[in-house]
């Protein structure tokens, strides 16, 4: 807690507003989040973190966005389960702290490492069972397994791509990334000379 006197008055840095940038890019990605599935308070507290300059507690979070101090606990756990957030030991206060990880290139990471495991790996093994279970089911049509290879062949190929992606070190990719244009031309002009 940050105490500023002001004049004679005290004023504890909890009842402070949030400066009018914070609140937008919180209640901003609190939208994203809720759009890609995610519970708006995880994203809000997650976004309040990021922008935070100290470690907070769970009740100056509640205080700041204003919600319940049982949504606040049970936003950190799923922060924590991301590995978005980390708990801070500070003297002198038994309180856990709370700090987000501030690489981008990590964040990301870890969103996608989670993503993959909680929709892409089940998505996977689902449709694995499908066509096993397919191929051995005689009123099955040939064309409904082929889709079904198909399917497979492309989340197994992209699910791949996921893993190697995360394995290219940053420098590399950030290059790949801004080549942008360049890639897109290049395999566009190796297209045609194949053809």
């Amino acid at each position: 807690m940050t105490v500023i006197s002001v004049m004679t008055e005290v004023i504890d840095s909890r009842d402070l507003p949030l400066p009018a940038a914070v609140t937008r890019f919180v209640l901003h990605w609190g939208d994203l989040g809720s759009q890609w599935g995610v519970n708006r308070s995880v994203a809000q507290i997650h976004a309040l973190l990021y922008l935070s300059e100290r470690p907070l507690h769970a009740e100056v979070i509640a205080d700041r966005l204003g919600l319940a101090r049982s949504n606040v606990s049970n936003s950190i756990k799923e922060l924590l389960g991301w590995g978005l957030i980390h708990r801070v030991p500070m003297l002198g206060d038994r309180r856990d702290h709370y700090a987000a990880e501030t690489d981008i290139w990590e964040i990301v990471t870890r969103i996608a490492k989670g993503r993959k495991a909680r929709e892409v790996d089940p998505a996977e093994a689902a449709l694995r069972a499908c066509t096993a279970e397919a191929e051995r089911d005689p009123k099955i049509s040939p064309i409904a397994r082929e889709r079904l290879k198909d399917m497979l062949d492309f989340v197994t190929t992209m699910s791949r791509w996921h893993d190697e992606m995360l394995q290219v070190p940053k420098s590399t990719l950030m290059t790949l990334i801004r080549m942008g244009a360049k890639v897109t031309r290049f395999l566009g002009r190796g297209k045609r000379k194949a053809a």
